[in-house]
């Protein structure tokens, strides 16, 4: 079976999952969890994503993720990229982690934004059914109903404004809408063509946009060339060190260049631009 086509334009909103490969587990300590949330917080920012709700499990993470700009694709190959790099160095591995491409699904907002956003807080209880609703740490579910402090990258707004223009209120409302659906079954079951959830109005207002990334998707390899490193790096030689480093996280994060590419072009070793890659995401100093 081909792999689902990607549905991408300013304002969509997803349900995004993406696994560890068989037999690894993604977060094997809290700082590992801590450091994946100081990545998406940074990825948030730079792609103006508004992050509805997440939870980080043990060997998967889910994000309900609205993309006013697009670049979902750009903002989860530097998430997972970045991770990756940061599990392998922390612990002297090598290789992908990740099970393949993430997976995601466009969603109509308004009418399915809390049911998945339901079903995405409720992982934790379901997987470990005597934790309580308020127990488990690596959620969004306790800052949105206001048991936690703020994350300041979390937009709940529009979560909870569905329930009430008052917070108090739209918080108690919506952590009974979450306790509730415990038995409910996924929404996410309701799909149509693997990518696409919504209405009978709003699957065909998508067709136009899933033919469009089908065709995308056929189109010859020459056609959706990626901008060479040749051009990246001209006149690379007459630039600063933080320029440098500027287009070296480009050619990483958004053009999809291997750290050996990049350091075979720059006569550098990958270990080198490895490092400028993560300074920006994990707080280092160049």
């Amino acid at each position: 079976m081909s792999r689902p086509v990607r549905i991408e334009f300013p304002g969509a909103t997803y349900h995004i999952t993406s696994r560890s490969n068989i037999g690894r587990t993604l977060f094997l300590a809290s700082e590992d969890r801590a450091i994946f949330l100081n990545i998406l917080e940074n990825v948030v920012q730079r792609f103006s994503w508004l992050l509805h709700s997440y939870v980080l499990m043990d060997d998967h993470f889910h994000l309900v993720v609205e993309t006013p700009q697009g670049h979902l694709s750009r903002g989860m190959r530097q998430l997972n990229g970045v991770y990756t790099q940061y599990f392998n160095r922390h612990y002297r591995l090598e290789g992908p982690i990740f099970r393949g491409r993430f997976k995601s699904i466009l969603f109509e907002k308004k009418q399915y934004l809390l049911p998945v956003c339901r079903h995405v807080l409720l992982n934790p209880v379901r997987v470990h059914t005597q934790l309580g609703f308020d127990l488990y740490h690596w959620s969004s579910y306790k800052s949105t109903i206001g048991a936690s402090a703020n994350i300041a990258f979390l937009h709940t707004e529009d979560l909870l404004s569905a329930l009430s223009k008052q917070v108090k209120t739209s918080r108690r409302k919506f952590r009974k809408y979450v306790e509730a659906g415990i038995n409910e079954v996924s929404p996410l079951l309701g799909r149509s063509n693997q990518v696409l959830l919504g209405s009978p109005e709003f699957l065909k207002e998508m067709q136009p946009k899933l033919q469009g990334a089908r065709k995308a998707k056929r189109a010859p390899k020459q056609a959706r060339r990626r901008r060479s490193l040749l051009a990246l790096f001209r006149s690379v030689e007459s630039r600063s060190r933080p320029e440098r480093n500027d287009l070296i996280r480009k050619a990483h994060l958004d053009y999809g260049y291997t750290l050996m590419e990049i350091g075979k072009h720059l006569g550098l070793h990958y270990t080198t631009v490895s490092k400028v890659v993560n300074t920006s995401f994990l707080g280092q100093k160049p």
